[in-house]
């Protein structure tokens, strides 16, 4: 279990009913070309924070350059979201890649984001990684470390938003990164605190409802339920819901619209670059 967060906020707290405070990111900048991948307009409206593709499972330069405005335009915190190039399987199929092979492509797609950042005029503040490569980095530490070397090369200053409780989160702290806590309002858990792989039973929550609910009772009592009901102690900074379901936009507006309700505040997890 990870300790409380320092008081300077750099680290993620342990949610309890007095503890209220969210930010609420989405993976944006999913689309291909002339194929679009949800809302990136609608959802910059609803999250407080964006994880942009940058050209390993989706996008191209013309979609992050038309991302990152959108983003800038409506103030919103801006991180890379690098993944194995894997466009074929949107970046869910694990790869043979080696640490080093990791280290390189992360880098080149923190880079390639970054440089289009400068064209929009917006600065990357942070690093999450997407989809098989964020699960793989959750569990085992030599990819956890390369992709931390990559992230430290592309920018020293660059934070990493890690899930919560996993290897990358923990490894992350103790190299000195700041390091933001990330939980998943639409995403079924294993009893370990990691995501049911996708399209095993509980991988996913369709109900807005119920995924609103679940986070409302997280403030309260800093427990997720896995999806066999085991309370799971979390730190969270940041609360996903993903921007790529024909839903996702209804679970978002609905789900923010749930918290807004019971007085907790949404607010980006830290200042925009």
């Amino acid at each position: 279990m990870v300790d409380d967060c320092d008081a300077d906020g750099q680290s993620g707290e342990i949610m309890t009913a007095t503890s209220r405070n969210f930010d609420l990111n989405a993976d944006l900048g999913e689309g291909y070309g002339p194929w679009a991948m949800g809302d990136d307009a609608a959802m910059l409206d609803i999250v407080t924070s964006a994880n942009v593709a940058c050209g390993g499972h989706a996008s191209d330069p013309e979609t992050m350059f038309r991302t990152l405005v959108l983003a800038r335009e409506r103030g919103i915190v801006v991180g890379a979201h690098p993944s194995y190039p894997d466009k074929e399987g949107f970046g869910r199929r694990r790869l043979g890649s080696t640490p080093a092979e990791i280290e390189h492509f992360v880098a080149a797609q923190i880079g390639a984001l970054s440089a289009i950042g400068g064209l929009a005029d917006i600065g990357i503040s942070y690093v999450k990684p997407h989809g098989a490569l964020a699960n793989v980095a959750a569990a085992e530490l030599p990819v956890a470390q390369a992709i931390l070397r990559a992230a430290r090369a592309a920018d020293p200053a660059l934070a990493i938003l890690a899930m919560s409780g996993t290897v990358l989160e923990i490894e992350a702290r103790e190299q000195g990164f700041t390091v933001y806590s990330e939980v998943f309002a639409d995403r079924g858990y294993t009893d370990e605190g990691t995501l049911v792989p996708r399209g095993q039973l509980g991988d996913l929550i369709h109900d807005p409802d119920i995924a609103a609910q679940r986070i409302l009772d997280f403030a309260d009592s800093g427990l997720m339920p896995s999806a066999s009901g085991k309370p799971l102690e979390l730190k969270v900074d940041s609360i996903c819901i993903h921007g790529d379901s024909p839903r996702a936009l209804a679970m978002a507006r609905h789900v923010r619209s749930r918290l807004l309700e019971q007085n907790i505040t949404l607010r980006p997890f830290m200042s925009a670059s």
